[in-house]
């Protein structure tokens, strides 16, 4: 997309905002926000870039779970022998608040 391509839809967004709040003005809060959320509706187009694609595409054919691990977890819960490690469950809240109340250096 070129920088002036779309400045007659740009001044067309103006218009409609700056029209906007004078109805605003005008209005009541309900018909000052069905108004602003058309104008935001109209918007400016965008176009998504391959590489954006293929990074999308990635993220949704691997999982953020592992399904094998959870199928186990679920057979030893039902079969009553799954057991917590109490101490590593410590470890890990401790390191995880130790993690955020540790000052940020600069």
């Amino acid at each position: 997309m070129k920088v002036g391509q779309n400045a007659e839809r740009l001044a067309q967004l103006q218009q409609t905002q700056i029209q906007a709040a004078a109805d605003k003005k005008a209005g009541t809060a309900g018909e000052a926000l069905q108004r602003t959320t058309q104008t935001a509706a109209a918007g400016v187009p965008v176009t998504v870039s391959d590489s954006a694609r293929s990074l999308d595409v990635n993220a949704k054919n691997q999982g953020d779970i592992d399904v094998a691990k959870v199928r186990a977890m679920r057979e030893a819960i039902a079969n009553g022998t799954f057991s917590v490690n109490a101490g590593a469950v410590a470890d890990k809240l401790l390191g995880d608040a130790s993690d955020f109340l540790r000052p940020v250096s600069r």
